[in-house]
Parts: C-alpha cells; sequence; structure tokens
C-alpha cells in the first residue's frame, strides 16, 4: 500500500522520522542494513491509512514499538482494529514496548528473528528462502 497523495502524508512520514522515540531510534540500529536475518526494514512507512514503525515486505512483518500512550482502554482498542486491518492484508504485527526495546534489545531481536522464521499466515505470499540470523549475532 502507498502514501496517501499530497504534501500532507509525505510530510507526516517525514516528521515520524524525524521525531523517532528512543526505543525506535535504538530498535532502528539494530533492524537497519540488513543485520537482522539479512532482512530489509523500513521504518516509518506507509501501509494503508496508518503509518507503521518498520516494515519487512519481505516476510510481510510490521514491527511496532509501543510507549505508555498505548496503555490505556481506548488505545488499545484503536491497536486492535490497526492490527486486524493489518492481518487482513497479510501481514504479521509485533509489538513491543518501550521497556522491552530499552532493557532487552537483544531478546526484542530473537523475537523478530523467531517471527521472521515462522510461515507466513498469507496463502498470498510465495515461501521465501530459510532465514537464518546473521550479523550482530542474532
Amino acid at each position: 500500500m502507498k502514501r496517501p497523495p499530497g504534501n500532507a502524508p509525505r510530510d507526516r512520514q517525514r516528521g515520524a522520522r524525524k521525531m523517532s522515540s528512543e526505543p525506535e531510534y535504538r530498535l532502528w540500529q539494530v533492524l537497519r542494513n540488513r543485520q537482522v536475518c539479512g532482512l530489509k526494514f523500513r521504518r516509518q512507512v506507509w501501509l494503508g491509512p496508518y503509518i507503521v514503525d518498520f516494515l519487512c515486505a519481505e516476510v510481510r512483518l510490521v514491527i511496532e514499538v509501543d510507549g505508555d500512550t498505548h496503555a490505556s482502554p481506548e488505545a488499545q482498542d484503536y491497536d486492535k482494529r490497526r492490527t486486524a486491518l493489518i492481518e487482513t492484508e497479510g501481514y504479521r504485527v509485533c509489538r513491543f514496548g518501550n521497556d522491552d526495546v530499552m532493557t532487552n534489545i537483544d531478546g526484542v531481536a530473537a523475537t523478530i528473528v523467531a517471527v521472521a522464521n515462522e510461515p507466513s499466515p498469507s496463502h498470498r505470499v510465495a515461501a521465501g528462502p530459510s532465514l537464518s540470523p546473521k550479523g550482530r549475532g542474532f
């Protein structure tokens, strides 16, 4: 899915990249440059009507880093609806809390490797090569 047309969505996407939270920045340092399983991750990408934190189109995986603002019942309901829509497009969604990223980045990366190696639930995606951890010891 592409970014909506016009300058406002583009500016919103650029702003999200420039104003990354510290946990998002730290996770990006792990995911960038194909350091995890040789997978290409992009950050702050439009997926339908949403900007997702990280996206790997190759294995149809979305990674979200959630802070305290996601703790309220309203935010959790919104996240559930958002996740459901993304999953209907054949993507898997992994959510990590800010604390997990800040205190256990190796565990977060190991979880991403495990999820990336699981067969995709979407039948529309052809099975890719087996992924093995590489770089950074993951």
